[in-house]
């Protein structure tokens, strides 16, 4: 009998752990496609309605990077827990996988039930919850389908709330959308798949860099590059930047995407200074989602080491905004980054409120005047007052500074006249392939005349 009862004991334990999430102990994907065809089925003999939410949280991937993945396991159980208050017990709650979950509604009779659901879920999931001796705060995004009007299989119905709690992010986050008719055009459908094919771009190395000459107005010498990502899909042909760095920095794909840019930047800068060509620095942008991730000096290191090339050759641009974001932390990551001896830029200086004290405290060497700055700055007097600020600020703390965006002849005149000698912009080029580069390289192709310095493409 003892035997036996351990046998029974051991199936019981089998049986939970395949129809069971082992983090959460919630349903999982298994359990959930059991629970939801059974609903279907009797949804549909008795005319009644579901509705599906799924549920995704904000930023989740932040936590993992900040505090660590045992953080993240925290915050996934007391979501599910979460969850589970807010439902009633015929409700069914699965995590299908990472920090996503679905619920079913049994029996729904309007979508304002729904709605008050969803909202109660949403209040309850921004409450502050403690991670590793820290109070967080987190919210979290919901797409809601109901059966049957918006599918009748729940392959469907979960594609359509995915589609709803897509817009939810993209409006904002911390909100919950029904699913629309509409979602399902081509505008959406074309969204996902631009999103597989940049995840499959920068799996097979169609991602290319682009160089966009940083120039000392006096000299008419190039001190820098910036280098620049472009995608030339096979399908799609040339993809605006404008286009799928936002979608990679939604998607989480700008991570990968960003240590590729740094890791190529430096392999080809050691290239060319390995054949006698000294362009002074190569400038690459540090999104804010790298800049958050823990350790990211040993990302820098990586790329230095692989590629052979100097820490004083490479320039790490960091937007105002991230850096203001956790000032601390960012003073503490900066200084890391400067001991390695590579070069530090504010970049899109003045959009951020930087405070002064902590700027002071920051080892950066340049400041960047943002394009927004220098667009109308001779006929904007805030604009010219706020760009003179940020030179004569820069003098003052005996950084560099450097305005972009320059594409008048007006504008390089006046930032001069003002002390800021260094420019890019498409007045002096636009950022050139790495066959145009070597082109002008050739043809010593800086020149003066009564127009200025131009470098011809």
């Amino acid at each position: 009998k003892q035997v036996e009862n351990s046998l029974l004991d051991h199936k019981s334990r089998l049986d939970y752990m395949v129809f069971h999430d082992n983090l959460t102990g919630l349903a999982n994907r298994s359990m959930f496609y059991d629970r939801i065809n059974k609903s279907l089925g009797t949804a549909k003999i008795a005319n009644q309605t579901l509705g599906i939410l799924l549920v995704d949280l904000d930023r989740f991937k932040n936590i993992n990077e900040s505090l660590g993945y045992d953080a993240g396991d925290d915050l996934l159980r007391i979501t599910a827990d979460n969850l589970r208050s807010q439902l009633r017990e015929n409700d069914t709650v699965a995590r299908l996988s990472g920090d996503e979950f679905v619920i079913v509604l049994e029996n729904v009779n309007r979508r304002a039930d729904i709605e008050v659901v969803a909202q109660k879920l949403l209040n309850r999931l921004a409450l502050p919850v403690k991670l590793q001796g820290h109070q967080i705060t987190t919210t979290a995004s919901i797409g809601v389908s109901i059966f049957p009007a918006d599918g009748e299989t729940i392959d469907l119905l979960l594609k359509h709330a995915g589609l709803a709690m897509n817009k939810a992010k993209n409006l904002g986050k911390n909100r919950f959308e029904f699913f629309e008719g509409a979602m399902s055009s081509n505008k959406a459908v074309n969204y996902l798949l631009l999103e597989n094919d940049l995840r499959r771009a920068i799996e097979q190395n169609e991602i290319c860099l682009h160089y966009q000459p940083q120039v000392n107005i006096v000299t008419g010498k190039i001190v820098g590059l910036e280098a620049l990502a472009r995608w030339h899909s096979k399908e799609r042909g040339m993809v605006s930047p404008l286009h799928f760095i936002p979608l990679a920095e939604e998607t989480g794909l700008i991570e990968p995407l960003g240590e590729w840019v740094l890791n190529h930047a430096c392999e080809r800068f050691q290239a060319w200074l390995m054949q006698g060509i000294n362009l002074g620095k190569v400038a690459v942008n540090i999104s804010p989602i790298q800049f958050r991730k823990e350790h990211f000096e040993q990302t820098v290191v990586k790329a230095l080491m692989n590629s052979r090339l100097a820490p004083q050759y490479l320039e790490l641009e960091i937007t105002e905004g991230s850096a203001m974001e956790d000032a601390e932390r960012a003073v503490e990551m900066l200084n890391c980054l400067n001991g390695l001896g590579v070069s530090l830029a504010i970049d899109d200086f003045g959009t951020g409120y930087s405070s002064l004290a902590y700027l002071q405290r920051f080892p950066i060497q340049k400041l960047k005047i943002d394009r927004s700055f220098v667009k109308d700055i001779e006929t904007d007097t805030n604009d010219a007052a706020i760009a003179k600020s940020i030179i004569d600020l820069s003098h003052n703390m005996s950084l560099q500074v450097i305005a972009e965006g320059v594409e008048h002849l007006e504008q390089s005149n006046w930032l001069m006249a003002k002390g800021c000698l260094q420019v890019q912009g498409f007045y002096y080029s636009k950022p050139l392939s790495e066959e145009q580069l070597m082109a002008w390289i050739n043809s010593s192709a800086v020149i003066r005349d009564s127009n200025g310095i131009r470098i011809p493409l």
